[in-house]
């Protein structure tokens, strides 16, 4: 970059050891002309008032050498140097070596990690240039749930907590011996290997029990939270046919009590081959009468001795779970995950990506109708403790999940983008509140983290920690791109793409680019690829699914970018990404700035189809009492002009009360641009507010 005409010296605030004050720095140089600031190896480029253009060789946080050298992700590169004599030396080299030599990498990661199997593989990957179908480790044999029941003893395997107040701890001792009254219990009621048992639950204690005892005999588990209405469950359920439900009775968010009873009796109308219908009190006032076979849990599980749980040895894809898409743009796709793909790429995030160790604890803040329940359950298998919370995350107080990661000594501590953007607007500083001397890992995902979150967490989290923003999906059960313990935090940046993960950016012509925006997409095969879609004998969904844009290519739906430092930027869904004038932008580029300015709690950016081009339309969710006037849409478009660039600006700026989002809470651009083009929003139920669809229609500035 060039040096601009007018230098200037500039002395920048530091807050913690590694982290400058962006917004200090615009109230430093808001009388400045055009200049450039320089500080260590950061260069900003100040152009009248607003700085315009920033290159980050500073990391925000790099681990100590010490810490370095004791994460597992450091032990794996020796290790792996040891038993292979592979020279890997660093990330870069290991990342390199496991999408070149997937066949020596992924058994290091098996034993590595301590996969349980009852019979090695025969080979590790057959047709392996095939994607899909490629067959990962042909003649292994394993169970899933025996893998996680790693533990016996009387330690905390699972503390659950809820917004009531209430915590209960549940020893691994005691945890076997209820997943073993479970098993028997399915099992007499005639459950088999490949039934489908699902949960219509909260996040609690006997929701993971369910799911182990399930996939100890080898059945399939699926979920989905108890949030989702009647016909949201029927596009799930519907679809699956299960032989047993796990339902409740109620539960609470933000403070409200919700029945459940009377939605589930509506389901069982329309799914009447349910044999069984296991209620699992929230409030011990369940009556298992209402339901058509209903049973209430205790008596599900009988009385006798409890024994051991049994576990059957199943093949590497054997069915696991059947998670769904989100269903925004029809019937929700049912993607059947296997017990090896799921266990080794779990297993892999988790030792290696994330560091967890066996004597910790780790917290995500997750239903059990998104995929990061599964992922944080797998960690039992590492043997720490999982803390589970059922709740809204503001409930009763904004810092309620900082209370829980400051009272159970929390680790790791994961929660969605939305959730820390949202804990900065609420003015949540737990670096001043919060004893938070046990954290170490930050994660987030569900939508791009924003760079000024990047910001938050090192300056009124804590800031010593490993932030990793990671992303991924349902699609894969896991992640694309991910941390590296070991390794710098940049800001606005995914730390590394996953190991084995042999992950590209293509551009429009199917060409693989470096510091360039594309279509984020998977050259390579890996274990955690779905086993198939339910209901798609012949794969033609499937292939429809990921692999028609490129042939042989899974394209994940993601516009992203490929850092020099190895890392990635998201930049929204490439579905969603906007094209005026030919130009593409990213949702994400335009929402981020937006979201600086502290009147803006949400916004939402989407194209319309206008004078044969396409216009960026841009809806803000302001504070409560605040209006969108002329000074407001001023700094707003400005805030954009100078950080992101003119094209970026919208042409048009409205304010809604609310914005539509999933159930799992992940933004809808694609709903609000079919309902500003007068098209059918196809399924409704996939919505967590539906109702907020209704502030984007025959808005008369639309046709202007």
């Amino acid at each position: 970059m060039a040096r601009a005409e007018h230098a200037q010296e500039v002395t920048l605030v530091r807050i913690g050891q590694k982290h400058l004050d962006f917004r200090r720095l615009r109230r430093i140089v808001c009388e400045a002309g055009p200049s450039e600031i320089r500080w260590r190896n950061s260069a900003i480029l100040v152009s009248w008032g607003y700085v315009t253009e920033m290159t980050m060789d500073t990391p925000l946080w790099t681990p100590s050498p010490e810490r370095a050298a004791g994460t597992n992700m450091t032990r794996f590169i020796s290790w792996v140097r040891e038993h292979t004599g592979v020279p890997v030396t660093d990330y870069a080299s290991l990342y390199q070596w496991s999408t070149a030599q997937p066949e020596q990498f992924w058994p290091c990661v098996w034993d590595f990690c301590g996969v349980r199997a009852s019979r090695r593989w025969d080979r590790v990957v057959v047709d392996g240039e095939r994607m899909p179908g490629a067959r990962w480790f042909k003649g292994a044999m394993l169970n899933f749930a025996e893998n996680l029941l790693v533990k016996s003893d009387d330690t905390p395997a699972i503390i659950t907590c809820d917004e009531l107040g209430r915590r209960r701890e549940v020893s691994w001792a005691q945890l076997a011996r209820d997943v073993a009254l479970l098993q028997r219990a399915l099992r007499q009621r005639g459950v088999n290997a490949g039934d489908r048992i699902a949960g219509y639950l909260p996040n609690v204690h006997e929701t993971v029990v369910a799911m182990l005892a399930t996939a100890s005999l080898g059945a399939v588990w699926s979920s989905c939270s108890p949030d989702f209405g009647v016909n949201g469950v029927l596009d799930r359920f519907g679809q699956i046919r299960p032989k047993v439900i796990f339902t409740t009775e109620t539960y609470f968010y933000n403070g409200k009590r919700i029945e459940c009873l009377e939605r589930m009796r509506r389901v069982l109308e329309q799914l009447s081959d349910v044999e069984t219908v296991v209620i699992v009190p929230y409030l011990d006032e369940a009556t298992p009468g209402v339901l058509p076979n209903g049973v209430l849990y205790a008596e599900f599980l009988g009385t006798g001795k409890h024994g051991e749980p049994e576990y059957e040895p199943l093949s590497f894809n054997h069915p696991l779970y059947i998670l769904y898409s989100s269903g925004t743009t029809g019937a929700p796709k049912c993607l059947v995950h296997g017990v090896g793909g799921t266990l080794l790429q779990h297993m892999k995030e988790l030792v290696l990506h994330t560091d967890l160790k066996p004597v910790e604890r780790i917290f995500y803040y997750t239903t059990c109708g998104w995929m990061m329940w599964n992922w944080l359950v797998t960690s039992l298998a590492v043997g720490a403790t999982i803390v589970l919370y059922d709740g809204a995350p503001f409930y009763p107080q904004a810092s309620a999940l900082m209370d829980i990661a400051q009272r159970e000594r929390v680790n790791v501590f994961g929660a969605s983008a939305r959730y820390l953007a949202a804990l900065e607007k609420a003015g949540v500083k737990p670096a001043r509140s919060h004893d938070l001397s046990s954290l170490r890992t930050v994660l987030s995902t569900g939508s791009p983290l924003a760079p000024e979150s990047f910001e938050y967490v090192y300056r009124h989290v804590k800031g010593d920690v490993q932030l990793a923003s990671i992303s991924g999906g349902t699609d894969i059960i896991s992640c694309f791109a991910l941390g590296n313990p070991a390794g710098p935090v940049y800001r606005g940046e995914l730390q590394c793409r996953g190991l084995g993960m042999k992950v590209e950016v293509f551009n429009e012509q199917g060409r693989s680019v470096f510091g360039e925006k594309g279509e984020l997409v998977c050259t390579a095969p890996f274990p955690s690829m779905p086993v198939g879609f339910w209901n798609d004998p012949d794969g033609t969904k499937y292939r429809q699914a990921y692999f028609d844009r490129f042939p042989g290519v899974w394209a994940h739906g993601d516009y992203a970018e490929i850092t020099e430092h190895g890392g990635m930027i998201i930049y929204g869904r490439s579905d969603a990404v906007l094209n005026p004038a030919g130009v593409r932008i990213g949702t994400a580029e335009i929402t981020r700035q937006v979201e600086t300015l502290p009147e803006v709690l949400e916004s939402l950016a989407v194209g319309q189809e206008w004078d044969n081009d396409v216009r960026v339309v841009l809806f803000v969710k302001l504070r409560e009492g605040l209006t969108l006037d002329d000074d407001l849409r001023e700094r707003i478009r400005t805030v954009i002009r100078n950080n992101a660039s003119p094209r970026h600006v919208p042409a048009k700026l409205l304010q809604v009360p609310d914005l539509p989002r999933t159930l799992s809470g992940k933004l809808v651009e694609l709903a609000v641009r079919n309902v500003i083009h007068d098209r059918p929003v196809k399924n409704l139920d996939a919505l967590a507010n539906p109702e907020a669809l209704a502030y984007f229609r025959d808005r008369p500035e639309l046709r202007e």
